[in-house]
């Protein structure tokens, strides 16, 4: 037969699973802490292609803020930004209408949980690393090796010296950027997938700006900008 508890033993076991029970609340409260910053505020990312070369190296650690997301501010020209990859990478001018040059993302029908891993944690989620060129209302050339601005040519001093911005895999060399989105880049042009090959980025798909490098830490710091 079991032993029945005196009201000491019952206190001393309520006691533990009270201090449980405060212990679960502190680690689920620090958890949703934790993905509301991620989501809202700052978030870190690892540079996983070779595209921002020599800005940025494979493998370097980011510190991205998502406060342009959170308060749906367009990013200004030269910053640096994450996107989540458009569903098609490279456009047909026989199937684009060249007068909306906007990337294409086709919404799959996922459920609250998938959402939650989609948006939240970002599992099985693709995003691209580019640097912003051209604002809403521009009119954004590529020719003769160089990008032009409304006619006027870009200054662009984070390109390795001898680089040469071509659009020899793009239908995009010669656009108006549409409002709420962006033209962007990679620094590394000839190893880039970017705007000159899917077309430029709706505000919604921006996911953060690069504030700083934290690793590797004789590195760290900002980025050339």
């Amino acid at each position: 037969m079991m032993k029945k508890l005196d009201d000491k033993q019952i206190s001393k076991v309520k006691e533990i699973f009270k201090e449980i029970g405060g212990w679960i609340i502190c680690i689920v409260i620090a958890i949703i802490l934790a993905l509301l910053i991620k989501y809202f505020i700052l978030t870190p990312t690892v540079v996983k292609q070779e595209s921002m070369y020599p800005t940025l190296e494979e493998d370097q650690r980011l510190i991205l803020s998502r406060i342009g997301r959170t308060f749906k501010k367009l990013p200004k020209r030269g910053d640096i930004i994450t996107f989540e990859a458009p569903t098609e990478t490279y456009r047909s001018r026989e199937n684009t209408d060249i007068s909306n040059p906007v990337a294409i993302y086709e919404e799959k029908d996922r459920n609250l949980f998938e959402k939650f891993n989609y948006y939240v944690l970002e599992i099985g989620k693709i995003s691209y690393i580019k640097r912003v060129i051209g604002l809403p209302g521009e009119h954004v050339q590529i020719k003769n090796g160089k990008v032009y601005i409304n006619e006027e040519e870009l200054e662009e001093d984070y390109l390795q010296p001898g680089i040469v911005t071509d659009n020899s895999d793009g239908i995009f060399a010669d656009i108006i950027v549409p409002e709420g989105t962006v033209f962007a880049m990679g620094d590394n042009r000839n190893s880039s997938v970017d705007c000159r090959a899917f077309g430029c980025i709706p505000l919604e798909k921006i996911e953060g700006k690069v504030l700083f490098r934290f690793w590797p830490l004789n590195e760290f710091g900002g980025v050339n900008k």
